[in-house]
């Protein structure tokens, strides 16, 4: 499973946007010259993201946007379904109807939503503010996600 680009880029910017904008406004510009994204990407993650609700847009002199909620209570699986959608494993594992043709008999589709929940629950755990937390070795990661710590 990847997460797509434009997904990735959305949590790029978005962790950029709560480390600088805090309650002020952001702009699009400034965010993609620290970023390294194209503007026209970050404008239109910008647009994603504000339709979905997770930043509030003021257009004009002065304007910009900022986050509409705390760093805190903007997770990962929030960034990724404003860009890309429901997440999902395989198209049997949302909560809509899929176009499989072996649906009806397969065995493995209530495990596959199992996989499907506990993916989108390892996103909902991680926070933006969680993001801005330092992590001294990427091997031995110390965010409260470490699996090999708290799954057995």
């Amino acid at each position: 499973m990847r997460l797509s680009s434009l997904a990735d880029y959305a949590v790029v910017l978005m962790s950029a946007a709560a480390r600088h904008c805090g309650g002020m406004r952001c702009n699009a510009r400034a965010l993609a010259e620290e970023t390294g994204l194209p503007l026209p990407t970050a404008q239109k993650l910008v647009s994603k993201l504000s339709a979905a609700g997770l930043i509030e847009s003021v257009r004009g002199a002065g304007g910009g946007f900022r986050l509409s909620r705390p760093p805190a209570a903007i997770t990962l699986a929030d960034i990724v379904e404003a860009v890309d959608g429901p997440i999902t494993i395989t198209v049997c594992s949302g909560e809509h109807a899929s176009d499989c043709a072996i649906e009806g008999s397969c065995h493995v589709r209530p495990h596959w939503q199992i996989v499907n929940r506990t993916i989108r629950a390892a996103l909902g755990s991680v926070t933006l503010a969680s993001l801005g937390q330092h992590i001294t070795d990427p091997r031995r990661p110390e965010h409260p996600l470490d699996f090999k710590r708290t799954v057995s």
